[in-house]
């Protein structure tokens, strides 16, 4: 059973050589000279909100989920990650981002499933065909982009406004359309090999010395869905709901208690059996997801830990 007392909400650190310090979501971000060390907390956020509690080992898992599919897809294109110090903590280029995600779809789930049930046919100008079922799959993957929020909701944009505002020119905004396509079959064929389904995944890109990585995570829990893929077709025909490992279940949990982020919406504090349940569902999918046995890093002086593993790579560079 996962302690929860040892769960990490944040870091505090001073790093030798740092100038600058950025706090998202999920990651603490600290500039070092070129180098980006992100470190993953234990913070877990649903409808662009962190929730009040954090998930022990939920920062492990999702950095060792990145650092696995970073490395297995660094022929496709290029990316940020040069090392991973600790188990929470990846060391990387800095690049510039652009200000989009690339967000792709291969079934109609989740917020496309939403918008779908409200009755629209397009999202982000691309067309959805009539007559889905809720997690159908599209006849190919739809790339539906949004933008990206310093505070608050990203919002769905198409890629004519994209061009158009001027946010990606339109010869770039190709290059990652592209990158977003074969980033999405690579996950999709490694989440079959583990018995899988990938939904639904986003990518983030940045440019550094005129070159176009990919930066940030991919296909970790917190950027991606996806299904089970035994018992799939059965479930869809059967108009069940389908088995997934993904954190909408927590988005679910919080939604029956009345929160979707809205104004004036009073926020949930989740009790210590459903964290635990959090965290297990974490571990699984990592084992599931990387099919490698999820081990457990000494959470008991976590911080510490963290800091005196960063301070030890940076000093060797």
């Amino acid at each position: 059973m996962p302690s929860l007392a040892n769960a990490l909400m944040e870091t505090r650190f001073e790093l030798p050589g740092q100038t600058s310090f950025y706090r998202g979501k999920v990651r603490d971000v600290y500039t070092v000279g070129g180098l980006l060390v992100m470190v993953a907390s234990d913070r877990i956020s649903a409808f662009d909100h962190v929730l009040p509690r954090a998930i022990p080992y939920k920062g492990q898992v999702l950095n060792q989920i990145a650092t696995h599919f970073l490395r297995a897809t660094a022929d496709i294109c290029p990316n940020w990650m040069q090392d991973s110090p600790d188990p929470n903590v990846t060391v990387g280029h800095a690049c510039t981002p652009y200000k989009v995600e690339m967000v792709i779809r291969g079934y109609l789930a989740g917020h496309a499933w939403r918008e779908y049930k409200a009755g629209k046919r397009t999202l982000c100008g691309v067309p959805m065909p009539e007559g889905m079922k809720e997690n159908d799959p599209f006849p190919e993957p739809i790339i539906t982009p949004a933008t990206k929020a310093e505070e608050g909701h990203d919002e769905d944009i198409s890629r004519e406004a994209i061009i158009a505002q001027g946010l990606v020119p339109e010869s770039e905004y190709r290059r990652l359309e592209a990158y977003t396509r074969a980033l999405f079959q690579r996950g999709t064929e490694m989440a079959a090999e583990q018995g899988l389904i990938l939904v639904d995944t986003k990518y983030e890109f940045g440019q550094r010395d005129g070159e176009i990585y990919l930066i940030d995570e991919i296909h970790t829990p917190d950027s991606s869905r996806y299904f089970y893929a035994e018992g799939y077709e059965q479930r869809q025909a059967q108009g069940e709901r389908q088995k997934q490992l993904s954190k909408e279940f927590v988005r679910e949990w919080l939604m029956e208690y009345g929160f979707q982020g809205k104004d004036g919406q009073k926020m949930p504090v989740m009790p210590d059996d459903f964290v635990e349940r959090v965290s297990d569902r974490y571990i699984e999918l990592y084992e599931r997801v990387t099919g490698r046995a999820f081990q457990r890093a000494d959470a008991s002086q976590i911080e510490n830990r963290i800091q005196r593993n960063i301070e030890h790579y940076l000093s060797n560079q």
